[in-house]
């Protein structure tokens, strides 16, 4: 590889020390690297989530994403650069994380590997969440670990009708509906009571939110399903309100009758691997770590 681009995360990086010196000794290779401080960008326009990463400031040919910070801004990066295909690594700069390959302690032995081509790309399935209003369609946006919907404001038990190829499955009285990718298993489904998910498979999973019922089980759905879930009446007003969330950040608001409808998107985000680590040993040793 030659050619890098970094997005990093001034939060977790706050004077560049770790970007510069990641800059400069791409530079003293003869590699060239551009840098992009994450947050910066706006919005992409009313039918779109808000996004942190402006895509075309991404030089043309760039080989690498080098993504500095801690999972959040790894997944934020990830949904922002989908459309250009470029393979991301990670570099964690905060505490416990699953998607970074490597720490500031490693990064320049990781660099190494990625100059000199020693490196295995993995991919990992992301969701695609449509919002309709009847039969008006009204925004959408796309998610690397998951898709919730939950309560807009106060402390309210909401009714979620959901629905699988257009077939009904299931009704929950809950906080909230997790759909997960198996990567987002490990987040936030997974202190919901979800189950963890080997990354490289390909599947939904759907876990309701403090559910107000017996029916606290996940549901696990082949990635070729769709599925619907729709906003419910309320017990003390006709039209409730709530929030559809993409990976935590993005968000779009619903009311009473909306739908979301869920499906693989058609975009995968690619990781860049130099280890060869499997999934259960990465797993058994962040466990171990919180």
């Amino acid at each position: 590889m030659d050619k890098f681009f970094i997005i990093t995360n001034r939060a977790k990086d706050k004077d560049l020390q770790v970007t510069s010196t990641i800059v400069e000794y791409l530079q003293e290779q003869g590699k060239s690297c551009a840098t992009y401080e994450i947050g910066s960008s706006g919005n992409d326009g009313n039918q779109q989530a808000q996004g942190y990463t402006n895509p075309s400031m991404i030089p043309e040919g760039t080989e690498c994403i080098l993504v500095l910070g801690g999972d959040g801004t790894m997944i934020r990066a990830a949904r922002d650069v989908a459309g250009r295909g470029i393979p991301l690594f990670g570099v964690n700069l905060g505490t416990l994380g699953y998607l970074a390959e490597v720490d500031r302690n490693s990064v320049f032995h990781a660099l190494d590997h990625l100059m000199d081509d020693r490196y295995t790309t993995e991919r990992r399935m992301m969701l695609q969440g449509r919002v309709f209003r009847g039969k008006n369609f009204i925004g959408e946006s796309i998610a690397l670990n998951d898709i919730v919907i939950a309560r807009k404001s106060g402390l309210k038990v909401l009714q979620f009708d959901n629905y699988v190829n257009g077939d009904y499955l299931n009704t929950y009285r809950a906080d909230g509906v997790i759909l997960a990718t198996p990567t987002g298993s490990t987040g936030y489904s997974l202190s919901a009571g979800g189950p963890i998910v080997s990354p490289q498979a390909s599947l939904f999973v759907m876990t309701p939110l403090a559910p107000h019922s017996l029916n606290k089980r996940s549901v696990i759905l082949p990635p070729e399903d769709v599925i619907s879930v729709q906003l419910g009446p309320g017990r003390e007003v006709d039209q409730e309100e709530a929030m559809v969330y993409f990976d935590g950040d993005a968000k779009l608001p619903l009311v009473t009758g909306d739908r979301v409808e869920i499906s693989r998107a058609v975009l995968d985000t690619v990781f860049i691997k130099i280890h060869h680590s499997s999934f259960l040993e990465v797993l058994r040793r962040k466990m171990t770590d919180l």
